[in-house]
Formats: structure tokens, sequence, C-alpha cells
């Protein structure tokens, strides 16, 4: 379970380059450290002949809605956590061979990082079901973690509350092939057509 993170929260152009490297070594860099070790401890155990079956083991991710969609102010985090959702995907094509499953949350919950951030939304309330209590993440990240997950990798879960919702990402959308270069000149109604039929993004946090 790789959960690690800061943030160092900066409109782009306020954001110095150490505040963004800082975000990226712990959010980013930490995720691969780990996955890259335990990837070539399963790839060993599968080079000596142990099976899928035998190895079945787990890594769980933490990305979060501001790298599925992009949240303002906060570019350095949203970038990372958008890494740690395509690392997900690629760690998942590259360990299902091993019987490794690579999946990843993107939880939203009351935290040190989130309590200050987004204070209003993050407040208990005093009384009813608390939605952003930390521990209502745990069940799916349990459930990851099991034998019945075994088959379920390469998905990025929201989680939030009692929400569990899987994340679609990236997709192709509509497109036209002229079968030649195009001229630039000609592309102004060509992309307008191509984005009237395409599906609008969620908006960025924030936006």
């Amino acid at each position: 379970m790789n959960n690690a993170g800061i943030v160092r929260d900066r409109m782009i152009a306020n954001t110095s380059e150490e505040e963004f490297d800082a975000v990226i070594a712990v959010h980013l860099k930490g995720h691969f450290a780990t996955m890259r070790h335990a990837a070539s401890h399963w790839r060993g155990l599968s080079k000596a002949g142990k099976a899928p079956k035998d190895i079945d083991a787990r890594i769980i991710n933490t990305s979060s809605g501001a790298g599925l969609q992009g949240s303002v102010g906060q570019g350095n985090y949203s970038a990372a956590k958008a890494g740690i959702a395509a690392l997900t995907l690629v760690g998942a094509a590259e360990m299902r061979r091993y019987g490794v499953t690579v999946n990843a949350i993107a939880p939203a919950a009351r935290t040190r990082m989130t309590e200050t951030v987004f204070a209003e939304m993050m407040a208990k309330p005093q009384e009813g079901f608390d939605a952003m209590a930390p521990e209502n993440v745990s069940p799916l990240v349990v459930w990851l973690g099991s034998a019945e997950s075994r088959d379920v990798t390469g998905k990025v879960f929201e989680v939030e509350g009692g929400i569990i919702r899987v994340a679609e990402g990236w997709a192709h959308g509509p497109q036209v092939d002229k079968g030649v270069k195009w001229d630039p000149a000609e592309l102004g109604p060509v992309v307008s057509d191509l984005l009237a039929k395409s599906r609008p993004p969620v908006p960025v946090y924030g936006a």
C-alpha cells in the first residue's frame, strides 16, 4: 500500500522548482521506489519457477481526484497524482504475468493535508454519517488486498464516504482521418466538429 504524500500548494506562476520537485519526489517517485523493488522481487520468484497463482500479490496506490481531473492551485500535486494513476496502469500491465495486481484508490477524506486546505468540505458533522471520516476508505483497500480481488487490476477507484466509483480515465473519442497531411488552415472547423461530438470532461476542481 503506497500512501505517502505532502502538499506545496501554489498557483503554477508562483510554484518554485523546489516546491514542484518535492511533491513529485514524495508522491510519484515514492510510489515508483517501492513498486520497483517489489516488482523485482516478484519477477525473481517467477523466474525461479513460482507460478502466478502462488505469488498472488497486490499493490494498491493512492491517486487523487486532483490527479484525475486537476485542481486549481495544485499543479504539482495534480501532476504527481496523475502520474501515479498512469504508473498504476503500466504496473498492472507489466506485473500481471507474475500474478500481481496493481490498482489505485483516489480517496476523498479528512486528513492533516485536507482538513486545512478544504476546511469547510472536511468539517465533521455534528450528527449523522461522517462522509469524510478516513475510515470510510479502508473497506475498499481491504478488499483490494484480498484474494477475492485477484482478477481486478489496472483500475482506479474513487472513494468518498459510502461512494465507490470506477474512474474510466482517458479513452479514444471522436476522430477524423484525412488520409494525408493536414493543412493548419483547414483544421478550425474540423477540430470544432470533433469537440462538438466529444464528451465534456469533468471540470477541474476550483475552475
